[in-house]
């Protein structure tokens, strides 16, 4: 049975396919042009980054909200060439992103009064994701991930429901730098909400769904994040926060979110020059 730490990436047990499959344009978060199936030029001979550290710095920001959720590793533990598992790396990506949602509604469901049949479909749901992801590459590569998201998705807005009880809907809302400081949005729908830039400081999130929610730019400094649904570490990076957003267990503060905790500009150098 795969598990939630199954589903994480883990990069000492990759070759850099992350690094590798994905073809991205120089823009603000790509400080350079990468055709796909090309190795990043930052990509080292045994596979790691030589900027980890610093990618944001660096201008690339696109690569530190990138997640595999595991599939770099799975697929690597079973190619014997890196170039065997290019097309099936994205779908499999995407159907361990899918997987993780239904193992975190399975669990929702385990032991709530009443949820017998929903958590009986979740679990078949389930059995069958894992079947499809233990594919071998060729296999994968011909998945139908949008279809395998139909057949889905009911159930997780069905668990989401039922966890959340009359929460308010902002399914899919256009929420670009909206003004939302210290709101209440308990138990809400935030699912494929677009909240790019939107000022959530202070914000109580508590039980809300932010399945696919757009986080990139908000401002989560002082939020409550508890109990929130369905949220990916991707979300967490693309957002801002610090040492006062309060977050699901399990997760921890992205690096950056730290960094820049104080607030301060850093100081300019004073110039050796005279003033004139």
């Amino acid at each position: 049975m795969i598990e939630l730490e199954d589903l994480r990436a883990d990069c000492t047990r990759c070759t850099g396919l992350c690094c590798v499959v994905p073809a991205f344009e120089r823009s603000s978060d790509f400080a350079f042009t990468k055709p796909a199936g090309t190795p990043c030029a930052h990509l080292t001979t045994d596979a790691r980054c030589d900027q980890h550290a610093v990618l944001r710095e660096r201008g690339m920001v696109g690569c530190t909200v990138f997640d595999c959720f595991g599939a770099g590793q799975a697929l690597t533990a079973r190619v014997e060439r890196r170039e065997d598992a290019f097309a099936a790396f994205p779908r499999l990506r995407d159907l361990h992103e899918l997987l993780r949602y239904v193992v975190e509604a399975e669990g929702l469901m385990d032991g709530v009064a009443g949820e017998d049949d929903l958590l009986r479909r979740l679990r078949a749901a389930r059995r069958d994701l894992e079947g499809v992801v233990a594919q071998g590459p060729a296999e994968l590569a011909g998945e139908d991930v949008d279809a395998r998201r139909g057949a889905v998705n009911p159930l997780l807005t069905e668990a989401s429901a039922r966890v959340r009880g009359g929460g308010p809907d902002h399914r899919g809302a256009q929420l670009v730098g909206a003004s939302l400081r210290g709101a209440d949005l308990r138990r809400a729908s935030l699912r494929g909400a677009l909240l790019l830039g939107a000022d959530l400081r202070g914000a109580d999130l508590r039980g809300a769904d932010v399945t696919g929610a757009d986080l990139r730019g908000a401002r989560l400094e002082g939020a409550d994040l508890r109990e929130v649904l369905f949220l990916t570490p991707p979300q967490l990076t693309a957002a801002r926060g610090d040492a006062t957003t309060r977050l699901p267990r399990g997760f921890a503060a992205p690096a950056h979110w730290l960094r820049v905790r104080s607030g301060s500009a850093p100081r300019r150098r004073r110039s050796s020059r005279p003033s004139r």
